[in-house]
């Protein structure tokens, strides 16, 4: 029999897991997520399955549809433009932020992600622009050096995460890499000059600019026909 402590032990573990395959793509948008299955596979009870289903469905990575069962989410045009608006808000909050705390050293985190960047993208012109993680990542330094945790924390944990499962379904918008580099360039050149108005418009113009590539994208024939 379970403790009760076993149990927050368990849903922890399986929701751990799966949120781990869903954002690696291991599980895909649409894929379902049975109940029975997984408690086999993890070797529990479907009450720790229920619960870490239910906790990965307000992270916003899994939908429970009544009397069908969850499924990893698959983000819809709307969800995907309210969560970009979101995103637009508080990056540009974030950048106006860094610009009135960056120094040498954010300055030095900033050049060395963008000297990677750009050998991203000599290395592939027409690629598109992936994301990084933690300190390997633009947009994720910036919300650390500005200095507020409940941005940083909605941004990694919440926001984040929800775009990956847009860019697992639609993994290419061509050329993006390049115009994101130059569009990271002007944005970290206002970060390292302290004008925080320059630095919030460019980003929030950023942002902007990554939705409407997306956007083209979900307006493609391939969305358009089903």
């Amino acid at each position: 029999m379970q403790t009760a402590e076993s149990k927050v032990m368990a849903t922890e573990r399986v929701a751990a897991s799966l949120r781990a395959e869903i954002l690696s793509g291991t599980l895909q948008p649409g894929a379902r997520l049975g109940e029975v299955a997984l408690a086999g596979r993890f070797q529990v009870s479907r009450g720790p399955v229920r619960a870490a289903l239910q906790d990965l469905c307000e992270s916003g990575l899994v939908a429970i549809v009544p009397n069908s069962g969850a499924r990893v989410r698959e983000v819809g045009r709307e969800d995907a433009r309210a969560l970009y608006q979101v995103r637009a808000a508080l990056e540009a909050e974030a950048a106006r932020l860094a610009a009135a705390r960056a120094d040498a050293v954010s300055a030095g985190s900033f050049r060395a992600l963008l000297d990677q960047h750009a050998r991203d993208v000599a290395a592939h012109p027409e690629g598109a622009y992936l994301q990084g993680s933690g300190d390997r990542d633009f947009h994720i330094v910036i919300a650390r050096v500005a200095g507020n945790p409940i941005i940083l924390r909605y941004l990694t944990r919440e926001l984040y995460p929800q775009l990956l499962l847009l860019r697992l379904k639609h993994r290419n918008v061509t050329g993006r890499g390049a115009t994101a580099l130059r569009e990271h360039e002007r944005i970290s050149e206002a970060i390292a000059a302290g004008d925080a108005e320059v630095a919030g418009i460019l980003m929030h113009r950023h942002i902007q600019n990554s939705w409407a590539a997306l956007e083209a994208q979900l307006s493609g024939p391939e969305e358009e026909d089903r």
